[in-house]
């Protein structure tokens, strides 16, 4: 494997092993049975690189390089103890610890992938839902202990102590790596659903750091989300929140201008919204409906939404009505002060920025430290006039966001309030 030279080696590791650890995780785990361990392991290759490439250079391929040591050391580690035996006969007779575990046989409802193993251990319900999602964003996400807490609106010591507990606790239980089958598969779906969808919109909209996107989560999510529907095709809710991630990719080109600062949906220009992806999702949305024997759930609601503003020419020209019709449906459906604010924003584009606006006064002790009340608020008084009110929102909403690119974007329009 032969080593370029870099600039800032440092960086590079730190770059590479935020987009790389979910793989290298989900591939040590397979072998040690245990994602703490796994998630050690890693770390320790983190450190190896943190040794070598300064020294070396980065390799050609650093995410193989870091799954390489990875797995070495798993490998090192199962010898190492009492039950080697036991553990060789699950992952094959003999192994190479430069080369990858040989394939499990696949069933016939099984899909042979790492990352959908790690989701779906994570998910296990020995878990409360709360620390299987903050465990497998930590894992598959790549998301630090803060960058969770912000998208939970939580505290950080409270997020560090669900992960550390839900590792201890799927480490006493002897929790397989597995897709599992039948019910075990249907009792944690919902978790599942819920963990891609935010590891999309982490992806789709960063919580903190420099980028307002990153292209790697949602690739990932998008991909398990396909698979799932695969897995599953007669489960509606999987092609729902299929067809929600594909209308919501379909927009990210143009999300950002050149300099990589964020494009609001109004000003998008449409034309670079991915037709392909607008074709799939709604392809998807039609599985969705047609598989569901009821009313539709809350990802299908969303991905009906996101449906509206795909076959919308412009801005003007969406169909507002129908999009705070469907935010009352999913707001029945999936209770949430998120989706009232959403549904705030649809009311004012359909009957105007007064009804809404009661709306999201009446969301502001229960979304006091989330960033796009006051976002939201402002935009509803510049539209009413009230620009010195507006302006202080805007602010308020700078000051609240971790993301560097949407803290200069609020910042900005708040400016523009004179």
């Amino acid at each position: 494997m032969t080593a370029q030279p870099t600039a800032d080696p440092h960086q590079a590791i730190e770059t590479v092993f935020r987009l790389e650890s979910p793989r290298v995780i989900a591939a040590v785990a397979r072998i040690v049975n245990d994602v703490g361990v796994a998630e050690e392991l890693a770390q320790d290759a983190l450190v190896a690189a943190l040794e070598q490439w300064p020294r070396d250079g980065v390799p050609d391929n650093p995410g193989a390089w870091l799954t390489t040591t990875a797995r070495r050391r798993a490998v090192d580690l199962v010898r190492r103890r009492e039950n080697y035996a036991r553990k060789l006969a699950e992952i094959g007779r003999s192994i190479d610890p430069a080369t990858p575990p040989p394939d499990e046989p696949a069933g016939p409802d099984d899909i042979d992938d790492d990352l959908l193993r790690l989701v779906f251990t994570a998910c296990h319900p020995v878990l409360s839902a709360e620390a299987r999602i903050a465990l497998t964003l930590r894992l598959l996400g790549g998301l630090t202990t803060a960058e969770i807490a912000r998208a939970f609106l939580v505290p950080e010591p409270t997020v560090a102590q669900r992960i550390v507990r839900a590792k201890r606790t799927l480490a006493t239980k002897n929790v397989a790596f597995e897709v599992p089958y039948g019910p075990d598969r249907a009792a944690r779906l919902g978790s599942v659903f819920d963990v891609i969808y935010l590891i999309f919109n982490e992806g789709y909209a960063a919580t903190a750091g420099d980028d307002w996107l990153r292209p790697g989560l949602c690739e990932d999510a998008l991909r398990l989300a396909r698979q799932l529907a695969q897995l599953m095709p007669k489960e509606p809710e999987v092609h729902g929140l299929t067809a929600l991630l594909e209308f919501q990719a379909a927009r990210s080109a143009a999300r950002t201008g050149p300099d990589g600062a964020p494009v609001l949906l109004a000003d998008q220009n449409r034309s670079r919204w991915n037709r392909l992806l607008i074709a799939r999702g709604t392809a998807a949305l039609e599985r969705a409906e047609a598989t569901a024997s009821g009313a539709p759930g809350p990802y299908a609601l969303q991905a009906a939404i996101a449906a509206c503003h795909a076959r919308a020419l412009s801005y003007e020209e969406t169909d507002w009505a129908a999009i705070a019709t469907l935010y009352g449906l999913l707001a029945a459906r999936a209770p949430s002060p998120v989706v009232e604010l959403n549904r705030a924003v649809a009311v004012s584009m359909a009957d105007g920025p007064g009804p809404a606006l009661e709306i999201v006064d009446a969301l502001a002790d229960r979304l006091r430290d989330y960033h796009l009340l006051p976002s939201v608020r402002g935009d509803l008084l510049r539209r009413l006039g009230r620009h010195a009110e507006a302006r202080a929102e805007f602010e308020r909403a700078a000051s609240l966001t971790a993301n560097e690119r949407e803290r200069h974007l609020l910042r900005r329009r708040a400016e523009e309030c004179g």
